[in-house]
């Protein structure tokens, strides 16, 4: 099974939701928590993690060779990403845009294009607080988050448990990670701006087929309205975690509340029953 903890928006609690789970989970079946949040990884920070495993993560760029380009543009017409321009008797080919799909390559009459590899950034793996441990780290200056995502998913066990500490938001490294998923978590708190995001990340998961159940997290503050809209969208809330000094004192120390707190142990197994029916219903 796999399940993809999403949100619409930053700091709804999509880290200390996925953490706390696989902690509570570990103990009872092989778990694997993936933090796909490539761009600002955080998931570590309340492991007890040290890589036994770092792999570099890259794309194929083209490099053209103007000696052999005749500047017919046919490179430029085949390109999806708009990543190849030719102006007059120049060819300029924009990195960031490239997707490192090889066509330009494919399409290229004279052979004047070859690919050279580019790092994007690093997979760093290994067993941590009893499970195993991967997260995703883009370089500095890079803008293409999915294929470290996509590398991360190839390498889940699909013989065991996955969690998949998804990028907030609902652009292209959110969609990445959630689908394919057995089921899209979505942790939210009941504010206005809670709400709107969440419209906007159901609406992704129902774009990708993935069924969707919420966490309302810092319960207690806002309004009713998140669990108005999900009673009239049927989607069931599978937990409310209070707003609570002791929950937030425990994160500001970086520690998990399930250590400290073993009554909620148990509400994360009862959670995950839960997905469970969800995902098959």
């Amino acid at each position: 099974m796999r399940i993809a903890i999403a949100s619409g928006k930053g700091g709804t609690g999509k880290t200390t939701v996925a953490v706390n789970l696989a902690l509570s989970l570990a103990a009872h079946q092989s778990v694997q928590l993936v933090d796909c949040d490539v761009e600002e990884p955080n998931d570590h920070i309340f492991l007890h993690f040290r890589a036994d495993q770092v792999r570099s993560v890259g794309k194929l760029l083209p490099r053209v060779d103007e000696n052999l380009c005749t500047y017919c543009g046919k490179c430029s017409e085949a390109c999806e990403f708009k990543a190849i321009a030719i102006i007059g008797n120049k060819i300029l080919v924009y990195n960031d845009l490239c997707h490192g799909c090889g066509l330009c390559t494919m399409v290229c009459p004279t052979g004047a294009i070859t690919e050279i590899s580019h790092e994007l950034g690093v997979i760093e793996s290994g067993e941590t607080d009893g499970f195993q441990f991967a997260r995703g780290v883009l370089n500095i200056g890079e803008v293409m988050a999915t294929p470290i995502i996509h590398e991360l998913k190839d390498e889940l066990d699909p013989n065991h448990l996955a969690i998949l500490d998804a990028p907030p938001g609902t652009g292209c490294p959110t969609i990445a990670a959630i689908h394919g998923a057995d089921i899209a978590l979505l942790v939210t708190e009941s504010t206005p701006f809670g709400l709107h995001d969440l419209r906007a990340a159901v609406g992704v998961a129902r774009s990708l087929s993935v069924p969707v159940a919420v966490i309302i997290n810092r319960c207690g503050i806002g309004d009713d309205r998140v669990a108005s809209y999900c009673a009239a969208e049927g989607i069931p809330i599978v937990l409310r975690i209070p707003f609570s000094r002791e929950i937030a004192s425990l994160y500001s120390r970086g520690i998990p509340f399930v250590k400290e707190l073993a009554e909620w142990r148990d509400r994360f197994i009862v959670l995950y029953e839960a997905l469970k029916k969800v995902a098959t219903s």
